[in-house]
This record gives C-alpha cells, sequence and structure tokens, in this order.
C-alpha cells in the first residue's frame, strides 16, 4: 500500500495558522462543544508517523505531556540536531534536515503507511513537492489579521477535489479534501 500524507490542521478564517510570534492561544478562545474533537482522535488513530516543522516542534514541547506517544515523529530543521533534543523526547524523536523528498523516500522505505503533517512551511514544503494526500482544514470563526499563514506560494496551481464539509454549532466549519495525483 502506499504511503499517503495527510494535513489535520486549523486556521483563522482569514488564513493563519498562528500569530506572527507563533503563539496560538487565540485556537482556544471559541469554547468547543463537550466531547467533540472535530474528528482528530479517529485521524490520530489511523497514523503511523508525524513530520513537524521545529516551529511546531517547539510549541508541542511547550504543551507539557507528549503527545505523539505511540507515533514516530520527525522534525524538519536546518539547525536542530539529535543532540540538542530535549531529553524527554530524544529517543523518541528523528531530526531531519535534507528536502522533504528525500524524508518521503525515507518513509516510504522504512514501511510508513500514513504521515501526518504538521507545521506552516513543512505543510507548503510537502504541498509544493505535490506529496500531499488529503488535507483536512477547519476554519475557526476568527480574523488575527497577520501572522503564519496556512498556504503560501507553492509555485503551481493545486487542484483540490472537495470530500466533505461539516459545521459545527461553535461556528467551526471543517473541509476535507483530496489531492488528485
Amino acid at each position: 500500500m502506499p504511503i499517503r500524507f495527510s494535513v489535520y490542521i486549523a486556521s483563522s478564517l482569514d488564513g493563519y495558522i498562528a500569530r506572527p510570534d507563533g503563539d496560538i492561544r487565540w485556537l482556544t478562545e471559541i469554547p468547543a462543544p463537550p466531547d467533540e474533537d472535530f474528528g482528530y482522535h479517529d485521524f490520530f488513530q489511523a497514523v503511523d508517523t508525524l513530520v513537524l516543522g521545529r516551529g511546531t516542534f517547539e510549541t508541542v514541547m511547550g504543551f507539557g505531556a507528549w503527545p505523539y506517544e505511540g507515533k514516530r515523529v520527525v522534525v524538519l530543521s536546518r539547525t536542530l540536531h539529535p543532540g540538542s533534543l530535549p531529553s524527554e523526547v530524544a529517543s523518541r524523536v528523528a531530526v531531519h534536515h535534507g528536502p522533504v523528498q528525500n524524508l518521503a523516500a525515507i518513509l516510504e522505505a522504512s514501511g510508513a503507511g500514513h504521515v501526518y503533517v504538521d507545521g506552516g512551511l513543512t505543510i507548503q514544503s510537502f504541498l509544493a513537492e505535490g506529496l500531499i494526500d488529503t488535507l483536512i482544514v477547519t476554519r475557526i470563526p476568527m480574523l488575527i489579521g497577520s501572522g503564519i499563514p496556512l498556504f503560501g506560494d507553492p509555485g503551481r496551481d493545486i487542484r483540490l477535489r472537495h470530500v466533505e464539509t461539516r459545521s459545527y454549532p461553535n461556528g467551526f466549519v471543517q473541509s476535507r479534501y483530496e489531492i488528485p495525483a
């Protein structure tokens, strides 16, 4: 079975995933309905590998508890090195310095089946190389005005096939798209 690369991410209505300084606290300003995870649990259960950008990795490290137990995690970074990883995750996290196409080949050769790609520049890099198969984007009803964009310039048009859209009582709107090969 070929490897699949998916994105599951939230953005402001104006398309930002974080404020300019990386702050994502605005995501929690609109409460979620009780017991609603917007399909994240089922999505995450189907994933065996995560590829995170360094900024996303640093944000996750600030959460306290490691949220990716049992999953293979690779951090894309030109400056982070395995010896500089926090000790509590050093044995659970790999660092990749090269192009995303090389990482995709390494992951496929190692048996990865479903990869969750997270982080603004990381998502943009995988999209630009034509590696993303599925986009699940949850729009939060908030305008933050500036910040880290979800999508940058991929260098070409990328056609999406709409699969479904769901709206939630708190105003969240989640759309799922596939990217045809």
